[in-house]
């Protein structure tokens, strides 16, 4: 089994249905708070770079939800800087184990990098953002997507 870096927001009930589904499957998991982390440019272009921009965001993150962010319309180097001063906008979870990086749940991809065991999910099961939750107080009621690739708190997910 793996070994995997897992990089949530605190509190956040789609990330623990996430962490709960990897250490079913047999993973064990680092995990550190994504909102905290130390970021620098080089180290979140490591998961990144190479998504198009717009999937570098938590399309659940209020300034995105509300429109006043708009990622489409970002370049990198303008996006970066807005991940990097307000890591809530940042997609999660950030996984990563060896050299492989991957931004986002998609179950399907998620399988095929680590496993997730013989009583997984089906591939298409929804499972990344808060919509995987049951919604409760303190979760939070939305969605977004994953890829892989080589090489503040607020109540909000």
């Amino acid at each position: 089994m793996a070994d995997i870096v897992f990089y949530e927001k605190p509190g956040c009930g789609g990330n623990a249905r996430q962490k709960a589904l990897l250490r079913s499957a047999g993973h064990a998991l680092e995990v550190r708070d994504l909102l905290r982390w130390p970021w620098t440019r080089e180290s979140l272009l490591e998961f990144l770079a190479p998504l198009p921009v717009a999937e570098w965001f938590n399309r659940a993150a209020p300034r995105v939800k509300s429109g006043d962010l708009r990622p489409e319309a970002l370049d990198p180097g303008a996006a970066l800087a807005l991940l990097l001063a307000d890591p809530l906008l940042i997609r999660r979870p950030l996984m990563s184990q060896g050299d492989t990086r991957m931004v986002g749940f998609d179950v399907a991809r998620v399988q095929a990098w680590v496993g997730l065991g013989p009583k997984g999910p089906a591939a298409g099961t929804a499972l990344e953002g808060c919509a995987a939750a049951p919604r409760s107080a303190g979760t939070c009621a939305s969605s977004a997507a994953a890829t892989t690739t080589s090489s503040s708190s607020s109540s909000s997910c």
